[in-house]
């Protein structure tokens, strides 16, 4: 009894069907959208890191407070034409002042776009 049986090897090859390309694609692409993001939010923390000392930075004209002075006088006294409050608000930012309250020979920042009117 010699039978003969052949084994045939069977190849299969990989076959994605269009869901599990898009989804393949997808997991390729979060690595990629991660680093991305992370190059966008350390260039925006780089500009907003004030002017430098360098040659090229930026010079702001300051203003230093009288006693029984406010931030709303001096708002009033550099943008007599603008809302105090928006003002204040841009002092506040440009001097990285953690409460609005100012003492006596506290020297501070104007914001140039008040400035450069003048």
């Amino acid at each position: 009894m010699s039978a003969a049986t052949s084994v045939e090897s069977v190849r299969s090859t990989l076959r994605l069907t269009r869901r599990g390309r898009v989804v393949f694609t997808g997991l390729a692409a979060i690595p990629i959208g991660a680093v991305a993001l992370v190059l966008a939010l350390n260039g925006g923390l780089a500009s907003a890191a004030g002017p430098t000392n360098g040659s090229g930075g930026v010079t702001f004209e300051y203003v230093t407070i009288q006693a029984g002075e406010s931030l709303w006088q001096v708002a009033e006294s550099i943008a007599p034409t603008a809302d105090p409050r928006d003002v204040i608000a841009e002092i506040i930012s440009l001097n990285r002042l953690g409460i609005d309250a100012v003492e006596p020979g506290q020297r501070l920042a104007l914001p140039l776009s008040y400035t450069a009117a003048e």
